[in-house]
C-alpha cells in the first residue's frame, strides 16, 4: 500500500510517495515553469536524484510524476491533493466526490492563483488512476475552529456565513506541530514563502491568523498586497480599474514586486541591491514582526516563534531584521546554529525561543490521506 501526495502551486509541484507508516519511497519537486530550466527532480528514499526531466508546465510535471508512479507499479491506494480554499462548504480534509468537487470548483474564485492548478492536477490524477480515492487536504481545515473574535469579519451578518476569516497555510502549521514535543502553550508560526502568513496557536489549536477571506490578505508578500484600506480599492475601481484588473494587480503585481520594481523574490532583491530593493525587504520583514507582535497580544505572550516556508527557512537576514523589531518582546538574535545548521535563538527565561523548521506539507497530505481511507467519503458542510 502506498499513498501519493501532490502539492500543486501556481508555479511549482511537489510530491511524495509514502507508505502508511510515513516512510518515504520517493519524493521530488518541479518549478521554474515557463523557463528553460524548468524540470522535475525525483529523489529516492535516501535523497539521491534518480530522475531529472524537463517540464515546461505544471501539467507536464504532473504527467511525469504520474508516469513515474505507473512505471514503478506503485498503484497508490489514495492520492492526496493540497487544496488551498474550499469556501464555506469544504472546511475539512475529505475524500472527493462529485458534490465536493463542485464546491471546490466554485471556491476557485476565492483562490484563483491556487485552486485552478491544483484541480487541473487532480483531473490528471483521476484520469491516470480512475479507481483510486482522491483526497482533498484543505489548507483552511486547521483554522476552521477559530474563535469568533478571530473568525468574524466586521461586516453585516446578512452577508451570510461564507464571509468569514478562513486562514491558510494550515497544512504547514500542522506539520510544525508534528515536529514539536512538547507543543508550547503559546506558539506563533511565520510561514514565509511566495505567500506569507503569521498564525497564533494556543495549546495546539489555531487562535488567530493574519490571512483572512482569501490568501491575498494579511502581511505583504512577494507579489500579493496583503491588507489594504478598503477605501483605496473603491477609489481604484472609480478610477477605471475593473474587478478583473484589480484582482490581477493585488495578486500578481503588488507586494515586494511592486515596491522594488524588480520582482518579489528576496534572493534576487538582495543580489540587485539598491534603495527600492532594500525598502521592499525591510517592509516585508517589519510586516512579519508587526504580525507576530499582534499574535503575541492575542496569546498574552509568545513561548516559541517558528519561521518556516522557503523564505522563513533560508533567509537569515530577513529573520534577523524581523527579530530586531521584536527585541522589546524578548526576541534576541544570537549567532548560534543548531544541529541542522539552521539559525535559531538561544534562550533563557527572559527570552522568546525561536526555531527554524521545515514545512512538511507533503507529509501531512500523505498522513491525512491514509487516515481518510477508512473514513467517511464526504465532508461537505450542510
Amino acid at each position: 500500500m502506498t499513498v501519493l501526495a501532490l502539492n500543486a502551486g501556481s508555479a511549482s509541484l511537489k510530491f511524495r510517495i509514502a507508505q502508511p507508516d510515513g516512510a518515504v519511497l520517493f519524493a521530488g519537486s518541479a518549478q521554474g515553469f515557463g523557463s528553460a530550466d524548468a524540470c522535475l527532480d525525483v529523489r529516492d528514499a535516501a535523497g539521491q536524484s534518480i530522475q531529472n526531466e524537463a517540464c515546461a508546465t505544471l501539467q507536464d510535471a504532473a504527467r511525469a510524476v504520474l508516469r513515474f508512479v505507473q512505471k514503478r507499479g506503485l498503484n497508490p491506494s489514495a492520492i492526496g491533493h493540497r487544496i488551498v480554499h474550499g469556501g464555506p462548504l469544504v472546511l475539512a480534509h475529505c475524500v472527493i466526490d462529485a458534490s465536493i468537487r463542485d464546491a471546490l470548483d466554485k471556491a476557485s474564485a476565492l483562490a484563483p492563483l491556487h485552486n485552478p492548478p491544483a484541480l487541473a492536477v487532480l483531473d490528471l490524477a483521476q484520469h491516470a488512476f480512475p479507481g483510486t480515492a482522491q483526497v482533498a487536504c484543505m489548507d483552511t481545515a486547521f483554522h476552521a475552529g477559530l474563535p469568533a473574535a478571530a473568525a468574524r469579519l466586521p461586516l453585516p451578518k446578512d452577508l451570510g456565513p461564507a464571509v468569514r476569516r478562513y486562514g491558510f497555510h494550515g497544512l504547514s502549521c500542522e506539520s510544525i506541530l508534528a515536529q514539536l514535543d512538547p507543543v508550547p502553550h503559546r506558539l506563533v508560526i511565520a510561514h514565509l514563502g511566495g505567500g506569507a502568513s503569521v498564525t497564533a496557536i494556543r495549546d495546539g489549536r489555531s487562535f488567530d491568523t493574519s490571512m483572512g477571506f482569501t490568501p491575498d490578505g494579511g502581511v505583504i508578500m512577494e507579489t500579493r498586497s496583503g491588507d489594504l484600506d478598503p477605501g483605496l480599492l473603491i477609489y481604484l475601481l472609480r478610477q477605471g480599474q475593473t474587478v478583473d484588473s484589480l484582482e490581477d494587480m493585488l495578486s500578481r503585481k503588488s507586494g515586494m514586486a511592486a515596491i522594488s520594481g524588480a520582482g518579489g523574490d528576496p534572493r534576487r532583491l538582495r543580489a540587485l541591491g539598491g534603495e527600492e530593493s532594500r525598502l521592499a525587504l525591510d517592509m516585508f520583514a517589519i510586516g512579519i514582526a508587526k504580525a507576530a507582535a499582534a499574535m503575541a497580544t492575542v496569546l498574552g505572550g509568545i513561548d516559541l516563534l517558528v519561521f518556516s516556508g522557503g523564505i522563513g527557512e533560508h533567509d537569515a537576514a530577513m529573520r534577523a531584521t524581523a527579530g530586531a523589531s521584536l527585541a522589546w518582546l524578548g526576541v534576541k538574535v544570537d549567532p548560534v546554529r543548531n544541529d541542522a545548521g539552521r539559525g535559531r535563538i538561544s534562550t533563557d527565561s527572559s527570552r522568546i525561543a525561536l526555531r527554524v523548521l521545515v514545512s512538511q506539507e507533503d507529509m501531512e497530505i500523505a498522513r491525512h490521506s491514509v487516515a481518510l481511507l477508512a473514513g467517511p467519503p464526504r465532508c461537505i458542510a450542510q
